[in-house]
């Protein structure tokens, strides 16, 4: 799996975008409890993997799901 080191600190969730295609690949990004991601606070590759991965629901990515961080990065 995939997940962004950068993440703001206090950040407790995550938004997880799991591959269709490869069993235990995914993309994960912080946001709050409602899986609103702040654009803003992500350096700039960590954004434009996160719009890539939205762009990609349907094809090579499930519909994304918010959970709680797992904080072994």
């Amino acid at each position: 799996m995939t997940s962004s080191a950068d993440s703001p600190p206090g950040t407790r969730y995550e938004l997880l975008f799991r591959s269709l295609y490869h069993t235990g690949r995914a993309l994960a990004f912080p946001c709050d409890s409602e899986g609103k991601v702040l654009l803003d606070k992500l350096s700039d590759k960590v954004r434009q993997n996160y719009l890539d991965a939205l762009a990609a629901v349907g094809h090579s990515y499930a519909t994304p799901v918010v959970r709680l961080r797992n904080n072994h990065f």
